[in-house]
């Protein structure tokens, strides 16, 4: 490894000459090898946890999700088409056609983040930031899996520029990147973002029919499995692209269940975003940074309390009235929609989380609290998560410095009693 090594150092450009391609080279340098700077002084410490390597964990954290969405979208497009609707039927040509589905929204958001990353490193002189690494992880998990890849170019490069780049880069920013991607297309382009069809990849709408287009994929299908694979398949009569937020908002809990059983709501095979819909994928990656210490517990569990709590004053409100969304069972809240993936991957963000301990009680039960009453008592769309979590970011700081004003005036006081 070390003749590895060397030879990068041979091949580095000058800093000044060619500020981009030196950007380039840091940031491919420094994600294979730890920086070897260290502090200076009688006393320093080496780390080789790193930033770097710290979002590289969130990144492996997501991977069952990205595993799971893979399939999921392959399993709802057949379920539209009335075809291979058991779980375990056509795995690999789900798994296939989910991949297919996934790659350009990755690719896409990679490339106008990271590019935009570089062009910011070169023009400021400064090494590659890490904190896209994480944000480009996420973002594709938080869209619908037919979202037009122009419209996701332009949220990904609002949320680079304006969330990030503008208040001075990683480490800086006052809202999660991740979410402003996604808040954009909510804003901007509303219809692309709810309704049953945007829910399920591969659907074209022809003359009031719906049926299967494959697009550029469709001759690798048609090659691999031409049975299962027809372009121009209509979709099945009983076909429904519809969510369970998006039937609990119309018919409460009695709607939902009606079409979906819990164990599908738990297990994800269910129409939603990309990575938020199977809860057992989630949890171990919340597992895994909560025991790397990675993501802060504290969020977690109080955002979980605040959510439940407001759920529960709620269904007694309405008597706990089923067939309405104030009615629906307030453990079934946590079986629909997105609550558990901001909660282990949204909420827990360092950079625009609460930081003191305290705080972090205080933000997770606000987020809680704030995103279930969004998500229930918003008439144009039933989720909250992240609004509530945009709109707890920027009174991060805020519950900081009354957190520690109440630390300083507690320690005050014992200093003159004492």
């Amino acid at each position: 490894m070390k003749s590895l090594i060397e030879f990068l150092e041979k091949i580095e450009p000058d800093k000044k000459k060619s500020p981009f391609m030196h950007a380039l080279y840091d940031g491919f340098h420094t994600f294979l090898y730890a920086p070897k700077a260290i502090t200076k002084g009688g006393t320093h410490i080496r780390d080789g946890m790193d930033l770097k390597r710290t979002m590289v964990m969130v990144v492996l954290a997501l991977q069952l999700c990205y595993v799971f969405g893979a399939y999921n979208i392959g399993h709802q497009h057949f379920l539209a088409l009335g075809t291979n609707t058991g779980i375990l039927e056509a795995l690999l040509p789900k798994i296939l056609y989910g991949l297919m589905a996934i790659l350009p929204i990755f690719i896409v958001t990679h490339v106008v983040g990271l590019g935009i990353e570089f062009w910011y490193a070169a023009k400021k002189g400064h090494a590659i930031e890490e904190g896209f690494l994480v944000s480009g992880a996420l973002i594709p998990l938080i869209m619908p899996p037919d979202l037009p890849l122009w419209m996701l170019a332009l949220a990904v490069a609002f949320a680079v520029i304006i969330g990030k780049e503008a208040f001075g880069g990683t480490g800086m920013n006052v809202m999660n990147v991740a979410l402003l991607a996604r808040v954009f297309v909510f804003f901007a382009y509303p219809t692309e973002i709810s309704g049953d069809e945007v829910w399920v990849s591969g659907l074209t709408k022809s003359e009031g029919v719906w049926a299967a287009d494959y697009g550029m994929f469709a001759g690798l299908y048609e090659w691999l499995w031409p049975a299962i694979f027809e372009q121009g398949r209509v979709v099945a009569d009983s076909f429904s692209g519809a969510t369970p937020l998006a039937l609990a908002a119309k018919g409460g809990w009695d709607a939902v269940a009606a079409q979906y059983s819990t164990s599908a709501l738990f297990w994800g095979g269910i129409p939603g975003s990309i990575g938020e819909t199977s809860k057992p994928f989630i949890i171990a990656g919340a597992l895994m940074l909560v025991f790397t210490k990675i993501a802060s517990w504290r969020v977690m569990l109080s955002m979980f309390i605040g959510a439940a709590l407001t759920a529960m004053l709620m269904n007694a409100a309405v008597g706990y009235d089923t067939s309405l969304f104030l009615g629906v069972p307030w453990q079934y809240q946590f079986y629909m929609g997105s609550f558990f993936f901001a909660m282990a991957f949204m909420a827990t963000d360092p950079v625009t989380a609460a930081s003191t301990n305290t705080g972090k009680w205080i933000y997770g039960f606000f987020i809680g609290m704030v995103g279930m009453i969004v998500r229930v008592l918003n008439p144009a769309y039933p989720e909250g998560w992240m609004l509530a979590i945009l709109f707890m970011n920027v009174f991060a700081p805020l519950i900081d410095h009354y957190v520690l004003e109440s630390n300083i005036s507690k320690r005050l006081k014992r200093a003159k009693n004492a």
